[in-house]
């Protein structure tokens, strides 16, 4: 007998077996058609929210209005309007206000059964970023039976700007945040529409790197985005550092930081502030309203406080950064020297504790360099890494596999990446497998090492689990067994890189919170 659960499965499967083999798809808003190239269908520039401008300017995604026909998705929408770039040498990207638009590369062969999905956030430091940089494409691990989505947000102070007035307008008494909500309305929409593509909207992985990656561990930690993926990776990004060293993250602080802004800008209400050009907001303290906060709406607690009180979304976790990252952050490292090491960290980042600024020890300039890098490193990345892998393996219930990427990559001698080494970024190249997108010196050991991570990913992706037949084999992070995985040109596990530096980082933080790290708060 053919019940009516079976009808509605039927129905579902028939559906996506025709999306999958077609360049035109329905979504809940309408059609749209794709490109079909080298096995694959694009989709690029699918509305996936409203355009927030006008009087949505600073107010949640709102949805998208239906359109009659079939939307031509040939082409990427653009970015968040921004200034600069996310990643020194690349071009600038256009740039619009109406920039909430997402992009699906997808099997133009239909498969066996729905396949899983990969969704990324692009990194930029919450002020800059586009989903349409090529080396976000989501070909090559769409030839490895994965759908892949990236999307745009909004970002600067159209996407984080705090404003008492904003929180007074709310519905839900807040204000900032906008950027991660446009990140949960992209989840939605893949919840709803991903099937039609090919995709399982139950196995869902959200993905980012720096910014993106903090991304991931803000929804991690937001009650809005549960249920919404099923599984996460970060690369050289998180949040979990001590809320006392930032003040400016919470809500009161930096409704202060936005009037101070509105001023700046020469105007006193929200209404003005509207009325503004989009483009002329990028002017007077907007750096200082680009960042995150905790409010009571998308994020009530900061992430460290979620995992501790266990109350994040707990998934399967693959995360990791990377040898240097600070060497693509500093353009010019000749210029840091022993004579004035110390006066120019604390332009960066005022008064820092003895004890840590003594655990990178310099004698000379040379050693003064190293010195910076590595503390930068800790501080901006690595300890942020070591945390989550701690936070999320102490609770057991769901496996970590934690990298530390050591490869350099053969970036030219005469190009802005010249020296970067194993820097922020150089990992990319190799997880998306896009090697080919650069006219490098690529030598048989980069071309493994490409191969051998987009296969640890995808099988993450795939299985929540990285390993895979002919793959060195990846050990999961527990306490019991802190490993990590050592990517270079001969992969390897070990232990967990730079921890008498990190160590020394935890300890201060630790004084600062008021507790030992991980310790639960009184209930």
């Amino acid at each position: 007998m053919v019940t009516g659960l079976h009808m509605a499965a039927a129905a579902v499967f028939g559906v996506w077996l025709f999306a999958a083999a077609s360049a035109q798809v329905k979504t809940d808003s309408g059609f749209v058609r794709g490109v079909s190239a080298n096995g694959l269908v694009m989709y690029k520039g699918i509305p996936f929210a409203a355009p927030p401008v006008g009087d949505l300017r600073w107010r949640p995604p709102q949805p998208v209005k239906p359109w009659a026909g079939v939307l031509a998705a040939d082409k990427f929408a653009p970015a968040s309007i921004q200034s600069g770039v996310s990643m020194p040498g690349e071009p600038p990207p256009p740039v619009s206000e109406d920039c909430l638009y997402l992009n699906v590369w997808t099997p133009a062969k239909p498969a066996a059964k729905p396949l899983p999905v990969m969704v990324w956030i692009y990194g930029g430091g919450f002020t800059s970023g586009t989903a349409a940089m090529p080396l976000y494409s989501g070909d090559r691990m769409a030839h490895q039976g994965v759908v892949c989505v990236t999307f745009g947000y909004r970002v600067g102070p159209l996407g984080f700007l705090v404003h008492p007035e904003l929180t007074k307008e709310s519905a839900d008494h807040t204000s900032g945040n906008y950027g991660f909500m446009d990140q949960v309305a992209a989840l939605r929409w893949v919840q709803r529409n991903i099937a039609a593509f090919g995709g399982d909207p139950a196995r869902v992985t959200l993905a980012g790197q720096s910014a993106g990656a903090t991304s991931v561990s803000v929804l991690m930690c937001s009650p809005l985005a549960k249920g919404l993926f099923h599984q996460a990776i970060e690369q050289s990004g998180g949040m979990f550092e001590p809320v006392q060293l930032a003040p400016r993250v919470l809500l009161k602080n930096a409704e202060v930081e936005g009037e101070s802004y509105a001023k700046s800008l020469g105007v006193h209400s929200i209404a003005e502030l509207r009325a503004i050009p989009a483009k002329d907001l990028l002017k007077g303290e907007w750096e200082n309203v680009s960042h995150v906060v905790i409010e009571p709406y998308l994020l009530p607690e900061s992430p460290y406080n979620a995992f501790i009180s266990n109350r994040q979304n707990s998934v399967p976790v693959l995360i990791g950064s990377n040898a240097d990252e600070y060497r693509a952050m500093n353009a010019h490292p000749e210029l840091i020297v022993a004579a004035t090491f110390k006066a120019d960290l604390e332009k960066s980042w005022g008064p820092l504790p003895s004890q840590l600024t003594r655990a990178y020890p310099y004698h000379n300039d040379v050693e003064a360099r190293r010195a910076r890098l590595a503390l930068e490193r800790d501080l901006r990345f690595g300890w942020d890494m070591w945390a989550l892998a701690r936070l999320a393996s102490s609770l057991g219930r769901q496996p970590v596999y934690y990298y530390h990427f050591t490869h350099e990559p053969p970036f030219p001698k005469n190009s802005v990446k010249a020296g970067w080494g194993a820097s922020h970024y150089a990992e990319l190249w190799y997880m998306f497998d896009h090697l080919d997108q650069e006219n490098w010196k690529w030598s048989p050991s980069d071309r493994t090492l490409a191969r051998e991570m987009s296969s640890y990913w995808v099988n993450f992706i795939k299985f929540g689990d990285p390993n895979g037949a002919g793959l060195p084999h990846w050990p999961a992070y527990t306490p019991a067994q802190p490993r990590q995985l050592y990517l270079d040109s001969k992969i390897h596990a070990g232990q967990v890189a730079n921890l008498d530096t990190l160590g020394v980082v935890d300890a201060v933080y630790s004084q600062v919170r008021g507790s030992a790290f991980g310790s639960r708060p009184p209930r």
